[in-house]
């Protein structure tokens, strides 16, 4: 049913996962290459803005010591039995109220760019994307999903208004893998999106000032531009949190899982014979901000943007000291990820906010998007 769906529907099928929720309440689901993250929000019965009723974190270290055992990776590979047993026994600890999800999807599966046009309608704007995705996405358009947002406007140096327009693409293949697994897993997938977008809801909306997001995973990192909740440009490096677990294990001769022990504890911070821990990370810390530097070069080069501050999330943003070390590299403001400021949340939560927030990124702005979309 849902590969006739896909063929007849090849060129909305992610507009129609993005915007058929319409559920009082549902989990935000983050599946990540070692991880998956969960959070239901449900309507405040007072207020009726957004409240966490609950969340879940489920970490696996496997990947840590043998790389094909990741969750999912960029050649499209999910493991889909093993994630679905994952999401069932993270479900019963939750105790969710819902069985309706919305899912997010790695920046690394999916095609994505800022495109920009003059001023069209919408009837021309849908052909003239038809026709982009075309000449940017490396599969048949028949193989894929698209959609398309406006993201921005301006008048160049001519006097000549333009547009910017976000687009997505995602493989057919990845839709119906998400499908199957959440369908294994006993939930009732409602919609799908890109990670960035959910980040971008979660941290910028109604915020105007141009954001670098910094989403530091355990095998990937995303790098994205937002500002006012929308996404305007998207990146990723395969340099992220366990390439610096590996270099201290490597370093101090210790297991890849005591060496992550060492810097969740310890992270830029060490003190005398601790300083060396730092020292080891630091190489690979520093491709990691080189990356970020070079997206930030290429926005504002080429899509009339200046990046104003950079915001860290991912369970990498939770490395003790790098946002002073991130602020000192970068040359710009650099804070954690809160997204927290339109979620009403209980009281009992509020000692852990600051240490859940920026893994939970990604999951909170799913699960806000009813809400603010």
């Amino acid at each position: 049913m849902l590969k006739e769906f896909l063929k007849q529907k090849k060129f909305s099928v992610v507009k129609k996962l993005l915007r058929s929720v319409g559920e009082s309440n549902f989990l935000g689901v983050d599946i990540g290459t070692a991880s998956i993250k969960a959070a239901e929000l449900e309507a405040s019965p007072l207020t009726g803005a957004p409240r966490l009723n609950n969340y879940a974190i489920l970490e696996s270290y496997s990947h840590l010591d043998r790389l094909n055992t990741a969750i999912q990776t960029s050649s499209l590979k999910m493991l889909e039995k093993e994630t679905a047993e994952l999401l069932r026994a993270m479900l019963k600890k939750l105790g969710s109220k819902t069985k309706n999800a919305v899912a997010s999807i790695p920046s690394f599966l999916a095609f994505t760019s800022l495109v920009e046009v003059p001023a069209l309608s919408p009837q021309e704007l849908a052909q003239t994307m038809r026709y982009q995705a075309q000449v940017i996405v490396p599969l048949p358009l028949s193989e894929v999903a698209i959609d398309w947002i406006p993201v921005g406007e301006y008048t160049d140096e001519k006097g000549v208004k333009k547009q910017q327009v976000f687009l997505v693409s995602v493989p057919n293949e990845v839709v119906l893998k998400y499908r199957s697994v959440f369908k294994a897993a006993g939930l009732n997938l409602k919609a799908l999106e890109i990670e960035g977008l959910s980040l971008a809801r979660a941290l910028t909306f109604g915020d105007p000032t141009s954001t670098l997001l910094v989403d530091i995973g355990a095998r990937s990192t995303a790098i994205m531009v937002a500002e006012n909740g929308l996404l305007k440009y998207n990146a990723q490096t395969d340099f992220a949190g366990s390439s610096l677990t590996q270099a201290v294990a490597s370093g101090l001769g210790v297991s890849v899982r005591r060496a992550e022990e060492l810097k969740k504890q310890k992270g830029l911070l060490g003190q005398g014979g601790e300083y060396g821990l730092s020292t080891l990370m630091m190489p690979f810390l520093d491709v990691i901000l080189s990356e970020v530097k070079r997206a930030k070069n290429i926005y504002e080069e080429n899509y009339h943007g200046k990046i104003e501050r950079v915001m860290l999330s991912g369970g990498g943003a939770n490395l003790l000291g790098i946002e002073k070390y991130a602020s000192s590299e970068l040359q710009l403001p650099v804070v954690k990820a809160d997204p927290w400021k339109k979620v009403e949340f209980p009281a009992a939560a509020a000692p852990i906010l600051a240490e859940i927030g920026a893994p939970l990124a990604v999951a909170i702005g799913l699960g806000i998007r009813q809400f603010i979309s």
